[in-house]
């Protein structure tokens, strides 16, 4: 068990898409009885080790001149779709690699097999996060080209996936008009720890309750140097503006300043 977060992650899975899924062996200290201080020792530990990973994996991005994007969101916000419109429209331009979080299941890495990028997928089975571990043997199965695109989406979970530094360049968390426009105080480690917030399915705009100004003050209030980006993938309605900002970040990162450009309202 995960200390951290109290998951399980003993049968976590790396695969790519199409091959036989074979189970990997994946340890995180256990709790032996001590509910005290040794378990926020243990923690400690554990957190300290996924940094430790997450340097090497920041290493092998850098040797391959890479950017990376950790995607973090509930079910439903739409990052997979956004990943295959993303693809579609950039893939041409540079290699897209996705590394699939999900407990269960290869849809989402078939789904963006199919929309054209490479794809790994890290079946997690009862646990709620990728951590650094999981990416680094992903990057190892993916062997991406040099300047490709990375992209992490994670386990769809507005919690434990902010815990855990993957060697990502930035952290966007999507959320859906659909889901109210309370998330960034209900959930403030996850909107502190956010470079970017897409607010996706604007297009639904006129049929619930969402306050677009309301959902911008709340995530400054919690990190000022956030930017927000509304935007529709279903229709397209200000997708180019999210290309922009991942072109920012590729040119930040290049330049030794690893954050994407402010978005407007």
């Amino acid at each position: 068990m995960c200390l951290t977060c109290g998951c399980g992650s003993d049968d976590v899975r790396v695969s790519l898409p199409g091959a036989h899924h074979d189970a990997h062996d994946h340890h995180h200290p256990h709790d032996d009885g001590d509910h005290g201080h040794e378990t926020v020792v243990l923690e400690e530990r554990l957190l300290a080790k996924n940094d430790h990973l997450a340097e090497h994996v920041r290493g092998f991005l850098a040797v391959r001149r890479m950017t990376a994007v950790n995607l973090m969101s509930s079910p439903g916000a739409g990052k997979t779709s956004l990943l295959e419109r993303t693809i579609a429209d950039l893939g041409g331009d540079r290699q897209i690699c996705v590394v699939e979080g999900d407990q269960e299941t290869a849809f989402d890495a078939d789904r963006i097999t199919r929309a054209g990028a490479r794809a790994v997928q890290v079946n997690t089975g009862s646990g709620c996060h990728l951590d650094a571990d999981m990416v680094g043997r992903s990057l190892r199965a993916l062997d991406p080209e040099p300047g490709s695109l990375l992209f992490v989406e994670n386990v769809g979970n507005l919690v434990c996936p902010a815990l855990f530094d993957v060697g990502e360049h930035a952290r966007v968390v999507v959320i859906s008009v659909t889901e109210g426009d309370d998330k960034p105080l209900k959930y403030p480690t996850m909107f502190a720890a956010a470079d970017l917030v897409v607010v996706n399915k604007i297009d639904l705009l006129p049929y619930v309750d969402f306050d677009l100004p309301r959902l911008h003050e709340q995530a400054r209030s919690l990190n000022r140097d956030v930017a927000v980006l509304p935007l529709s993938v279903r229709t397209g309605e200000r997708v180019r503006d999210w290309y922009a900002w991942l072109d920012s970040l590729a040119s930040g990162i290049e330049e030794g300043e690893p954050h994407g450009a402010a978005v407007g309202p």
